[in-house]
């Protein structure tokens, strides 16, 4: 049976993403480690809250930073979500200068809107083909930070006069912006969507 790995590093919202993998059927594992991924894990889930250098931090500590990169360059698929996307691009400007995982293109800088957080509901816009269904749905969002810009942009957000990025992917790679965990049935069909097409 495939199972969905949850990275376990101190910086991870893991109760929502276990309990929604739950209610779509499927099998979800915590990671505690990178020397003890199991061969059942197809998928590993990098969720996120907080601030990124300690998240990175976190990750370097324990040796997930170089098992996430070979994981991608495996071309396994590999899923951010909210911190976790961030945390795949180059670098981030929050609270100093931090180096990212790389995986994507671009920086996680404070975003120019108000009011900080960007809290709530609001819609993506989006062409990419696994995406694609989820056109203009509304998806649950809390983050002050984010990508501007990337050439990895998988769908965008605006929130007043201000776009940002709310999707990436690059091959197996997939952020997201936003919670689908968190974001009622839509959110869940997108992440079963998703949990079965990255990759293929």
């Amino acid at each position: 049976m495939r199972q969905i790995g949850i990275v376990e590093y101190g910086a991870g919202n893991l109760g929502n993403v276990m309990r929604a993998l739950k209610r779509l059927g499927r099998s979800g594992v915590l990671l505690h480690s990178p020397d003890e991924i199991p061969e059942s894990v197809s998928t590993i889930v990098l969720p996120g809250v907080g601030a990124f250098g300690p998240a990175m931090d976190s990750l370097r500590k324990k040796g997930w930073d170089r098992a996430l990169i070979e994981w991608a360059d495996r071309e396994k698929p590999l899923l951010g979500i909210c911190l976790g996307m961030q945390l795949f691009a180059e670098g981030s400007d929050e609270n100093g200068s931090h180096r990212g995982l790389g995986l994507i293109e671009g920086k996680s800088e404070k975003l120019d809107m108000t009011p900080l957080p960007h809290m709530g509901w609001n819609d993506i816009s989006t062409e990419d083909p696994i995406l694609k269904p989820f056109d203009g749905s509304y998806l649950y969002f809390v983050h002050s930070y984010g990508l501007k810009n990337s050439k990895d942009r998988a769908a965008t957000t605006e929130a007043g006069k201000v776009a940002f990025v709310s999707a990436v992917r690059k091959g197996s790679v997939m952020g997201l912006q936003f919670h689908p965990e968190r974001s009622g049935d839509v959110g869940h069909a997108m992440l079963d969507r998703i949990l079965e097409e990255l990759g293929r």
